[in-house]
């Protein structure tokens, strides 16, 4: 491996024109084996494209597995939020396989706003944003309120 990285360095060196270019011509110009042209034995060589294609198919692997862990985002989302489905969406979980689910850190901020909303909808948010306001408030409003009914009562019964 050690070879093939300094092999590839030192070809690219040549490419550029720092030394060692007119003995390449002349072997480089009567091949057009690929391999020679890396300066690569062929064995190197079909391995080196073995291991390209490898790479190659991981990315597009791991790529098209992120693509479909958002397209379930965006699906679940559609559903708490009664938005219309997307086409899109549901073909990129198809081609990633059934097997696509939310990220673990995806998944945990879905329940945790899960919870907070059914926490605010149940009996025990609304004693806690009772709890949370300010009573003396509450109760200058109220008195102020029902001083107003009072007196617009007393100017009503006082014309009759």
């Amino acid at each position: 491996m050690a070879f093939f990285v300094k092999s590839m360095i030192s070809n690219q060196v040549k490419n550029l024109g720092f030394g060692g270019g007119a003995e390449e011509k002349k072997e480089e110009g009567g091949t057009s084996d690929p391999a020679a042209a890396q300066g690569m034995t062929r064995e190197e060589y079909e391995e080196y494209q073995k291991q390209v294609i490898e790479e190659k198919m991981e990315r597009d692997a791991a790529f098209t597995q992120k693509k479909a862990e958002r397209a379930c985002l965006r699906v679940h989302l559609r559903e708490k939020y009664r938005l219309p489905k997307s086409e899109m969406d549901e073909t990129q979980i198809q081609m990633a396989g059934d097997d696509v689910d939310l990220p673990e850190d995806l998944r945990k901020m879905v329940d945790e706003d899960q919870e907070e909303e059914e926490d605010k909808d149940s009996i025990l948010g609304h004693l806690q944003n009772l709890q949370n306001m300010d009573l003396d408030t509450i109760k200058e409003k109220a008195q102020a309120t029902f001083t107003e009914i009072k007196q617009s009562a007393e100017q009503k019964c006082s014309v009759m």
